[in-house]
């Protein structure tokens, strides 16, 4: 089976959660099961609150008013992607090791918390544009079906 979907999204706190549920749905409707998704949708939290809180810093551009997400469900493997559109990284930002946020931290904990909970994780920017895109995957596991017995 395969699903995609993306999202335009403006850089709102109340966008975060609609990506969220939307991805649950998926998930609960393609069969995965629930551990998978609910570290999928964490992930997917994480990179849309970097987007809604930097995706536009310093960078006049209405673009910079929007992300964009997409899901792609492929079989047993689930690729997730958030594009900003606003300066992405700062030049060898993207490739330098992150920093493990201290214990009282409130703020830089979502890049090192996508990298726990996904397989594979791409930090970089945008191509020849401005933005930031961060993009992870997970292998999917499914639910288990009690087989029923006869009556």
């Amino acid at each position: 089976m395969s699903i995609w979907w993306s999202l335009h999204l403006r850089r709102e706190a109340a966008s975060v959660p609609l990506a969220r549920r939307l991805l649950l749905g998926t998930m609960e409707s393609a069969g995965v099961d629930p551990d998978i998704s609910y570290d999928l949708s964490v992930a997917l939290t994480e990179a849309c609150a970097n987007a809604v809180e930097h995706g536009g810093d310093g960078v006049r551009d209405p673009d910079c008013e929007a992300y964009r997400v997409t899901a792609y469900l492929d079989g047993d493997q689930c690729r997730i992607e958030v594009t900003d559109f606003g300066p992405g990284f700062p030049a060898g930002g993207a490739r330098t090791p992150l920093r493990q946020a201290g214990e009282d931290a409130e703020h830089g904990r979502g890049l090192c918390l996508i990298r726990e909970l996904a397989d594979h994780v791409h930090i970089g920017n945008r191509p020849g544009r401005g933005g930031a895109v961060v993009s992870f995957d997970k292998i999917l596991k499914w639910k288990t079906v009690p087989t029923l017995l006869p009556a």
